[in-house]
């Protein structure tokens, strides 16, 4: 996701900085980035060190942890100035706990680009009770001069987007848990009334370690209702590494991933 955010705003004239404390991390960011966009790679600084980040906007999309989020922020508020924006692109962590543990809540607010960050149109531009409306403006014209769509919306379990698509995911795990239908059939289903991916193909491709992550947090955060209750068929996925596309098998095969 972060080398993908990165691309977005490169392709679109802005000079950017990619930090990755991974090198190996870094190096497959350089390929991909190069590979579907060469005239943005040259306005991209790719680098492992924090005090090189140095921005008008910070977009962090590290562990879905909220200490660990929360500490990175507070190192990189240390090293900014104090106009500069601070966005998290969690996919279902509250933003508000991030926000009461940094030094400027008032500059903090959620920025979720959904996967993968270059195709896909929406971003949702979340606010928290301290976050500055000026924050939200200016996230909502950064969010449109990338030509993206930015959809607004308070802090609150799954955001929009994730909360209204745990049926979609959960619903088909548990058709295939209890009625022992497979997941080529339920995907061809789905894709045959419309949808352009049908959820097991598109749980490979957002990781089942992130959408599985999801699936948790939002059913606890609501209270644990037994529709939303995550799958054992996806944690058992989790438990042996069966993440998607990423490491070339999920509920399919990828060869050569």
């Amino acid at each position: 996701m972060g080398s993908g955010i990165a691309q977005v705003f490169a392709q679109h004239g802005f000079k950017t900085i990619l930090f990755d404390i991974n090198e190996d991390g870094l190096e497959n960011a350089k390929g991909k980035i190069k590979k579907y966009s060469p005239e943005g790679f040259e306005r991209i600084q790719f680098t492992s060190s924090l005090n090189d980040c140095k921005a008008d906007v910070v977009t962090e999309a590290i562990v879905e942890n909220t200490a660990i989020k929360a500490r990175l922020f507070n190192d990189l508020i240390n090293i900014n100035g104090s106009n500069t924006i601070f966005t998290t692109n969690t996919s279902s962590l509250s933003v508000t706990a991030i926000a009461e543990k940094i030094a400027r809540p008032e500059q903090f607010a959620g920025l979720h680009f959904f996967n993968p960050a270059p195709l896909m149109k929406l971003v949702e531009i979340v606010s928290t009770r301290h976050t500055s409306p000026k924050v939200i403006e200016s996230l909502t014209q950064l969010t449109h001069a990338v030509g993206k769509i930015a959809v607004t919306c308070k802090d609150s379990p799954g955001f929009i987007v994730n909360r209204v698509a745990r049926p979609y995911y959960i619903e088909a795990l548990h058709l295939a848990e209890k009625f022992d239908v497979d997941f080529a059939t339920i995907d061809k289903l789905a894709e045959a009334t419309g949808f352009k991916m049908g959820p097991f193909r598109l749980m490979d491709l957002i990781g089942n370690d992130i959408n599985y992550s999801v699936s948790c947090i939002v059913h606890d955060a609501l209270g644990k209702p037994e529709r939303l209750k995550p799958s054992h068929i996806q944690e058992a996925k989790v438990k042996e590494g069966s993440l998607g596309r990423k490491t070339g098998k999920g509920y399919y095969e990828y060869p050569g991933v």
